[in-house]
């Protein structure tokens, strides 16, 4: 019996587009650019791709179709979704789907530990990161663009538009908090953080 494959969003995103045919990693990962989900999914190094393709077979959510052999490519691998894939697959997008995970991105952490910086500091880091999100929904707005003549229905491009509002908020944001640096409302000193660590310290015991 094999032990339970854990979900994750590249692991989905493989048996998903196994229900379409099968597919050698090489195809798994073009297809994955072509139809722009490593946009959601981190395909940038094929050896994860291998990783996850190595842990659904493992755990009997794909097989093996065939080995293909061409002079001009390396031997490769087919493989395709299996019954119980199928089922997997499923309850993996039900879940992600329906319930809120509590995901530990970088962008918070390093916020949480801001006040290594002095208010001048964290000004100059957030501008160029407002710079850096305007210029990423510049180029997310430019593919919706393309997109919207493409004829594809909506649904095939619905995680874009999810990343566009993503992107849209956490711009609005870090722009808001630029503006309440450069005005005052926020701001810190090292007397006031060492005031607040003395505040919360625990005492000592006796």
């Amino acid at each position: 019996m094999t032990a339970p494959v854990k979900s994750s969003p590249l692991g989905l995103t493989v048996l998903a587009l196994l229900h379409y045919r099968p597919l050698h990693p090489y195809g798994l990962q073009q297809l994955i650019k072509q139809w722009g989900k490593e946009q959601v999914v981190n395909v940038g190094q094929r050896a994860g791709l291998y990783r996850t393709i190595e842990r659904l077979h493992a755990g009997g959510l794909i097989a093996v179709r065939q080995t293909e052999r061409d002079q001009q490519y390396p031997e490769r691998t087919v493989y395709e979704v299996t019954a119980e894939g199928r089922a997997v697959a499923r309850q993996w997008l039900e879940q992600m789907l329906a319930v809120p995970k509590s995901e530990f991105p970088v962008f918070p952490a390093a916020l949480s530990n801001v006040p290594m910086l002095t208010p001048a500091e964290a000004l100059e880091v957030l501008e160029k990161r407002a710079e850096r999100l305007a210029a990423q929904r510049t180029d997310l707005e430019a593919c919706q663009a393309v997109d919207a003549g493409s004829g594809l229905p909506r649904v095939t491009l619905i995680e874009n538009e999810y990343v566009h509002a993503m992107v849209v908020a956490e711009e609005r944001w870090v722009r808001a908090v630029i503006s309440d640096l450069r005005n005052g409302d926020l701001t810190w000193s090292p007397e006031l953080l060492v005031a607040f660590a003395e505040r919360y310290e625990t005492p000592s015991a006796d």
